[in-house]
């Protein structure tokens, strides 16, 4: 099968380049013919397909005004990224159509051509986007759902963007995308990883098909050593909605140590909060990546995932339980559907520090919990998140589109 796989990053930035990166190997390891369609950035992974990329567009730095508007004018509709996805599809026969992050620098334009072509179109959420112009359901007064209905008006008035233009453009762009062209309808089925993004975004008003595969990965190596360190683990991006202030707050009084493995933009006041509390027992190790972080993360008794936002399957957790780790999670998001209180981990009320510290001192004290909870947890990687499980689940997902794509 000829599958085109679609992102606008074409190097590993975060949790859907992952995604996109596994899902490639995984097929192209059944012998499928993989074509690739992304924006061309310097940190690119080489790809016999680059010279079909769209122009690289920077967001964050776009420098003269013109500059800004022919920006502006991409994240609305990018005419460059149809015609350059019309040339490939021209060169190259595709039998399905595989989207994932496809917002801003390609834009939905794309989904129009390959419409336009009959190709069958699946597309991976990763986010909230169908249903929030910013992504995750949060402002800075945590989590928001105010434009549920489609009243995307509603980031005009709130506090979520970097500044009301942003919020602007990011409302503007719902109502075209959604309400004018109504791309995301010519979507034959979406992919949600957890059930709680799909069950989310149908209640907040979006009708798509939705179908549920969580994601995947491939097991690690590991012995389930008795003798591990007292210590719990926090790996990933250092960022307001990651609860990293109340695991610090939860870390007084605990008998082990706390090691925050990541940087991002609170790492200097997660640093300063403490230093001035005197949290002796709280440890920053920075990025680590590979086989570090894989010894560290082995070396401690479980891993911590506080998050105070609406996650979807995160790989944290699917890693950690590769390793034969425990999590201790919040009650948020789709955390709940890997972390099975009392059977792979526990978990808390997000944002309560006490029932945190609760549940780490109790797990610190039980290694035989940690080890039985540890196995379960592997089990369920084994049992439900193999790749030739995520590959079963994929190919049935292909086929649908397929057969509904020829009856239209």
């Amino acid at each position: 099968m000829n599958i085109l796989m679609v992102n606008k990053f074409f190097f590993r930035k975060g949790g859907s380049e992952t995604c996109f990166f596994n899902t490639m190997r995984l097929l192209e390891s059944h012998g499928h013919r993989i074509v690739p369609f992304a924006m061309s950035n310097p940190q690119n992974e080489k790809c016999a397909y680059s010279g079909y990329f769209v122009s690289e567009v920077d967001l964050s730095n776009q420098g003269a005004i013109t500059n800004r508007l022919r920006a502006t004018q991409k994240v609305l509709y990018s005419v460059e990224a149809r015609k350059k996805l019309g040339r490939l599809l021209a060169d190259e026969p595709i039998n399905v159509a595989h989207l994932h992050n496809i917002y801003h620098q390609l834009s939905p334009s794309i989904i129009a051509e390959l419409k336009s072509r009959d190709i069958p179109i699946v597309m991976s959420l990763h986010d909230y986007k169908m249903v929030c112009p910013t992504y995750c359901l949060l402002d800075t007064n945590g989590i928001c759902e105010r434009c549920t209905g489609g009243r995307y008006w509603q980031a005009l008035a709130g506090s979520c963007g970097r500044g009301f233009s942003e919020r602007a453009l990011l409302a503007t762009e719902m109502y075209l995308h959604h309400k004018v062209f109504s791309f995301f309808d010519l979507v034959d089925i979406f992919i949600s990883p957890s059930r709680f993004l799909k069950e989310k975004i149908h209640q907040m008003g979006f009708n798509g098909k939705i179908e549920v595969l969580p994601n995947f990965t491939r097991l690690m190596l590991n012995d389930f050593r008795n003798t591990i360190e007292r210590k719990v683990i926090y790996f990933g991006r250092l960022s307001q909605e990651k609860g990293l202030f109340t695991l610090l707050h939860a870390s007084k009084g605990l008998p082990g140590e706390i090691c925050i493995i990541g940087d991002g933009p609170l790492r200097a006041k997660l640093e300063a909060r403490a230093a001035n509390e005197q949290l002796n027992n709280v440890y920053f190790l920075g990025h680590l990546s590979g086989d570090l972080l894989h010894k560290e993360i082995g070396s401690g008794q479980a891993v911590i995932v506080p998050s105070e936002w609406y996650e979807n399957n995160p790989y944290s957790i699917i890693e950690s339980f590769t390793l034969g780790k425990p999590v201790i999670g919040s009650r948020i998001g789709g955390i709940p559907e890997l972390v099975r209180d009392g059977e792979t981990g526990l978990t808390f009320e997000p944002g309560n520090a006490d029932d945190l510290r609760e549940k780490i001192a109790w797990l610190m004290d039980r290694p035989q919990e940690i080890i039985r909870m540890g196995k379960n947890a592997r089990k369920l990687v084994e049992e439900e998140l193999s790749p030739s499980k995520h590959y079963e689940g994929l190919m049935a997902i292909y086929q649908r589109a397929i057969e509904k794509t020829s009856k239209q």
